[in-house]
């Protein structure tokens, strides 16, 4: 394998990887086949395990995650595509009112081993209806894993995880992510799911960030250092389970914390996070709570006016200078 890999080609790796592995593991969605997928994220797979194992199917996100869950209850373990994580509302019904509940409403007779894979979030000029981070629509379902790597090498181990889940995990892949490189983990690399990552080590302030906010928050910390602000970054991964024992051991140490989510501020995760914090690592703080978040509105198109939206480094320094200074 090549010295770097990028995200997008990681995406195809690690569902190779699984499909190599295990022969009931199959993919569906619109244009994953011989197209390679609308974002090249399925490159290779159609050549490599045929149109019996990689599907394309009809324009209809009701099919695909409706046909998935039906294969992932009778003994395979799809993986589904829905093309831009917004359009995970068209399959809504299925996503919150069937696939998390029937392993709970068969007494575990029946397991729903299914990945939903999506592409998420902005920061591409999509618009309003195609860059979404939409995590905080899946956080509010119980009985969803929900997953979003920020980095190649996660993507690989933790597409080995959630297909290997016997619950279902909602597989967030971040489009502004797609082309960066890194180093391509060994071969069996698996990243068990709701395990954050400490990224960058640091004394004075704790930034916890997913997805794409990772290199907003890492770009942010390292300026800050030219100030003498020590800032820790953890790496989330995954919201569910949700690893609360990293942010708060880093708290003990810090005292000071940052949430930095692409989400709306309004029902993001920080918000559950902070009201962990809150509860249970009280006497660890030093200072308030600061999240930096998106606004509460519709993504706009232009540019400028969605960095004016989305969280920037500039927001996070922001941040973290008031907090220190407190």
């Amino acid at each position: 394998m090549a010295d770097v890999i990028t995200y997008r080609e990681a995406v195809a790796e690690g569902i190779a990887r699984e499909m190599r592995r295990d022969p009931a593991v199959v993919c569906l969605g619109e244009d994953i086949g011989a197209a390679g997928g609308v974002f090249k994220t399925t490159v290779g797979l159609h050549k490599e395990f045929g149109p019996e194992r990689v599907w394309d199917t009809p324009i209809s996100e009701q099919a695909i995650v409706g046909a998935a869950m039906g294969a992932a209850m009778t003994g395979m373990r799809p993986i589904a595509e829905i093309m831009f994580s917004d359009f995970l509302a068209c399959c809504w019904d299925y996503l919150a009112n069937e696939i998390p509940k029937v392993r709970y409403m068969t007494g575990g007779q029946v397991t729903v081993p299914l990945v939903v894979r999506t592409a998420n979030g902005g920061g591409l000029g999509f618009g309003a209806q195609h860059s979404q981070a939409t995590e905080n629509w899946a956080f509010t379902v119980p009985g969803l894993k929900i997953a979003a790597p920020a980095t190649p090498a996660d993507v690989i181990g933790m597409m080995a995880a959630a297909v290997r889940s016997d619950d279902p995990v909602v597989f967030f892949e971040h489009k502004g992510l797609l082309a960066t490189k890194g180093v391509p983990p060994p071969p069996d690399h698996v990243v068990e799911l709701g395990r954050a990552a400490v990224v960058r080590e640091g004394a004075d302030v704790t930034l916890v960030a997913l997805a794409s906010m990772v290199p907003v928050a890492l770009t942010a910390a390292e300026r800050l250092a030219e100030e003498h602000i020590d800032a820790e970054v953890i790496d989330l991964r995954c919201l569910v389970p949700l690893d609360t024992r990293t942010v708060l051991g880093s708290l003990a140490k810090t005292s000071r914390l940052v949430t930095v989510e692409e989400n709306p501020y309004q029902g993001g995760w920080g918000a559950t996070l902070v009201s962990v914090v809150a509860d249970e690592g009280f006497g660890l703080l030093d200072a308030p709570v600061r999240r930096v978040a998106a606004a509460c509105v519709p993504l706009p198109f232009a540019d400028a006016l969605e960095e004016q939206v989305i969280p920037t480094v500039d927001k996070v320094e922001a941040s973290v200078r008031d907090l220190t200074s407190y």
